[in-house]
């Protein structure tokens, strides 16, 4: 029954995707980036995750505001996801919509990472549970 509640959550939350997921969205789907498949909106285990790679096992996920309040629960979300095999990336919805291409600069090191073979992206993409700067100024997370 869980299963079932998750796949409907996954569909209503790709209906109503944010500006920032649909930003991303475009720049990844149909193997738009160095052809890695991306999913939206996917289910691994009792999550939803906004993006996954599941050939690179790289997660992508995009935070708003209130993300500030749920710090420690995506901190453990995240703890989650990477025992299980996947790395995860955080970008907050904000550096999707002003520096799309620096996110995605982000998200190719981690896909370079995991072609190289080396499975472990570099230290600087390591998700941090704690928001901190992009690139170029822009307040954001990345992993």
């Amino acid at each position: 029954m869980v299963k079932r509640l998750n796949v409907e959550r996954a569909r209503a939350l790709r209906v109503a995707q944010t500006d920032a997921e649909r930003a991303l969205w475009r720049r990844l789907r149909n193997r738009a980036l160095l052809d890695w498949k991306f999913r939206r909106q996917h289910e691994i285990g009792p999550y939803i995750v906004d993006f996954v790679c599941t050939d690179a096992g790289l997660i992508v996920e995009l935070d708003g505001g209130q993300h500030l309040e749920q710090v420690e629960e995506d901190a453990a979300r995240t703890r989650w996801l990477q025992r299980s095999g996947y790395c995860v990336l955080r970008f907050w919805n904000d550096d999707v919509l002003k520096n799309i291409d620096v996110v995605l600069e982000q998200i190719l090191k981690a896909l370079a990472a995991e072609r190289r073979g080396s499975g472990e992206p570099d230290v600087a993409l390591r998700t941090s549970p704690h928001p901190g700067p992009l690139p170029g100024g822009e307040r954001g997370r990345s992993a």
